[in-house]
Formats: structure tokens, C-alpha cells, sequence
């Protein structure tokens, strides 16, 4: 999965409506705004180490015994991702070659998601089991929010139980997803130092790269549960 999720919520009809986008907004903006600030940050400081991204990821996982995960490149930047169903570790261009403080920090992260796979972590299975339904009723949203609420092309009530349904999924999914990430980064942080990839003064660096990542779960998380009350408390009001 991507380091950054995609955020989903629309702007509901009404005031009460425009202050909870307007309060999900500006926390997914402020929790982006952090994360790339930090990964500008450290991703040019060096490790003392010298060890890349792609090397911390593959050092990390043939200590825990995987062997049938492939590292590969993609282009873009925080794209990088575990693929659980083809078995590949994706890095970023710039994580997969460098050896700064960001990309060992969030190889190590990728390859802690590895090994959730490889111990069978409970919450991970859980997404996974979630993520085809998920995005399934996510591609949907759009024309449900825009198309039924806004333009009336759906029933009033229709709409709006849809869109509650919807929206209970995307909260779940994204409350699940929140246990799942700070695993991987606290397995990330303890591979590292025991490793020896990162020198213990170094291991803060890491952590304000992967901790400012997860402030972005929270605000997806966030975003999703303000859309669903208010979709809930304006059915009740009709």
C-alpha cells in the first residue's frame, strides 16, 4: 500500500456540511504538509551506514526468512507500497537507490509489511479480506455523493443510505488500516537499529519520517468518520 492514502470525502450540503469538509480538509492537508516536510527533510541527510533503500528492504526480509519477495523500482514519489498478492516490495525510485534517513526509513517500513504478511498478522489479513469490497463501493461514492445528493438523480433517502453505507466501509477499512501501518513502522524502527542499518542518534530521524506517514492514516480516518456521521445525523433529520 501506497505511504499516503487517498482521501475521501465531498462536501455536504448545508453549513454544518462545509465546517466538517472544511475541518477534514485542513487536517489531511496539514498531515500531508507534514509528512512531506519531513521526508524533504531527511531525505537528504545520509545514513552514516551507506546502506540503500532497496538494500535495508532486502536485509530486513532475509532476516525474517523471506526469500520469495521481489524489490522493484516504480517511478513517482512516496509511491512505494507492499504488494501481498503478486509478492513485490515496491520502492520509489529515489527510496530504492538512496541511502538517507527517509529511504531506509520507509524501505524498512515496506519490508515490515512483508513480514505482517509472512507472520500473518491479524489486522493486515483483515484489510485484505476488506480492500476488493472497499474498492468495489469506492468507485461508486462518487456518482452516489455528486450524482444522488447534489443532483437528485437518486431518491433523497436512497442516497443517503448509500452513502451511509459506503462511508461505514471506507471507516472501517481505514480504522483497520490504522494498526497495520504503525506495526510496520515499529517493526521498521527495531529492524533498523538491530540491524545495525542506522546508528541509535539516527533512529529519530527515521522515526519523525514515518511518524509525520501516519498522521495521514489518521486523517483519512478522520475524514471518513466526519462524512458518515453527518450523513447519518442529516438522515435522521428527514
Amino acid at each position: 500500500m501506497s505511504i499516503t492514502p487517498v482521501f475521501s470525502f465531498f462536501i455536504l450540503p448545508g453549513a454544518s456540511g462545509l465546517l466538517l469538509f472544511a475541518a477534514a480538509f485542513i487536517f489531511a492537508m496539514w498531515a500531508q504538509m507534514k509528512v512531506k516536510s519531513a521526508y524533504a527533510k531527511y531525505s537528504r541527510i545520509p545514513s552514516r551506514g551507506g546502506i540503500t533503500g532497496y538494500e535495508a528492504a532486502d536485509a530486513i526480509m532475509r532476516k525474517a526468512g523471506i526469500r520469495d519477495v521481489k524489490i522493484v523500482r516504480v517511478p513517482g514519489q512516496l509511491t512505494d507500497h507492499y504488494d501481498p498478492i503478486n509478492k513485490k516490495l515496491a520502492l520509489s525510485d529515489h527510496n530504492y537507490r538512496s541511502s538517507s534517513l527517509a529511504a531506509v526509513g520507509v524501505a524498512a517500513h515496506e519490508a515490515g509489511h512483508a513480514i505482517q504478511h509472512k507472520v500473518g498478522y491479524v489486522m493486515m489479513n483483515i484489510r485484505q479480506t476488506m480492500a476488493p469490497a472497499v474498492n468495489v463501493a469506492a468507485s461508486f461514492l462518487p456518482f452516489i455523493m455528486i450524482g444522488g445528493i447534489f443532483l437528485g438523480l437518486l431518491p433523497w433517502g436512497l442516497a443517503i443510505d448509500l452513502g451511509i453505507i459506503i462511508y461505514a466501509l471506507l471507516t472501517l477499512f481505514h480504522l483497520v488500516t490504522l494498526p497495520v501501518e504503525f506495526d510496520a513502522t515499529r517493526r521498521a524502527k527495531r529492524e533498523l537499529e538491530g540491524l545495525g542499518i542506522i546508528a541509535r542518534e539516527e533512529a529519530g530521524g527515521v522515526a519523525a519520517t514515518l511518524n509525520a506517514a501516519g498522521w495521514t492514516y489518521v486523517a483519512a480516518f478522520a475524514g471518513s468518520l466526519m462524512n458518515l456521521v453527518y450523513l447519518i445525523l442529516l438522515r435522521g433529520r428527514n
